[in-house]
């Protein structure tokens, strides 16, 4: 994680001053610092909450932020399969997108002997508590200093570059690129929606074409199989 904590705490400090920016009482943003372990729903969600935006408006809004980790999710079963539902529980919550990208990287089929789930897990656990750690902690430092740090600063950057990090990590087909680009597209042609209404429709452009990418995808490679068949069969 070390060469991606420094994004992640440019990240976390410059939440922890939204936070506390949005007009939310003390309490609820040291809660939000402590619990909420998602930055990208946060910052969506938090300009919502300054605007006194309807609450399904903001719940929405960071449901469909956080739907790519049902794709993660889904992904991630047989890895974690073995562990108790709790214990699930737990490295569920400790992962986001970059804990993904890397673990991912590191990897690429779940593990089938002892020793290597058992390095497996150790390495999910410690990847993803320390990511934690980092979010919590710089989100704090945040919260601490938001009245002492000039926007002209310019860290709402970091969140930007820490995604397109994730964003490069998650990029490994060319339907996920198309995807991408739809969704960067549509965010911005309807951007003067109210309410920042833009973001779910690009990400429900996104999903849609992925999905319409993905078939016709596999209905290609469906022919291609059957071609090749045909030729080794006649």
């Amino acid at each position: 994680m070390a060469a991606v904590a420094p994004g992640i705490a440019a990240w976390g400090v410059m939440t922890g001053v939204a936070m506390v920016k949005s007009g939310m009482s003390p309490v609820e943003v040291l809660l939000m610092a402590l619990f909420v372990f998602a930055g990208s729903s946060q910052l969506a969600a938090l300009p919502l909450i300054a605007a006194a935006a309807p609450m399904w408006v903001i719940l929405a809004t960071a449901t469909c932020v956080n739907l790519r980790f049902v794709v993660f999710s889904a992904h991630l079963r047989a890895y974690v399969a073995h562990l108790p539902t709790w214990q699930r529980m737990l490295y569920a919550y400790l992962f986001a997108d970059l804990n993904y990208g890397l673990f991912t990287k590191r990897f690429p089929q779940p593990a089938t002997r002892s020793e290597d789930i058992a390095a497996q897990d150790a390495w999910w656990l410690g990847n993803g508590v320390t990511g934690w750690l980092t979010w919590s902690v710089s989100s704090l430092i945040g919260v601490a200093l938001a009245a002492r740090i000039p926007v002209a600063w310019g860290l709402g950057f970091a969140g930007i570059l820490a995604l397109l990090g994730a964003m490069y990590l998650l990029a490994t087909t060319w339907q996920r690129i198309a995807a991408a680009a739809i969704a960067g597209a549509v965010a911005v042609a309807a951007f003067a929606l109210p309410l920042k209404v833009n973001i779910l429709v690009a990400i429900g452009a996104a999903v849609l074409a992925g999905l319409v990418l993905e078939k016709a995808s596999g209905g290609r490679t469906a022919q291609v199989a059957a071609s090749d068949a045909a030729e080794e069969h006649p």
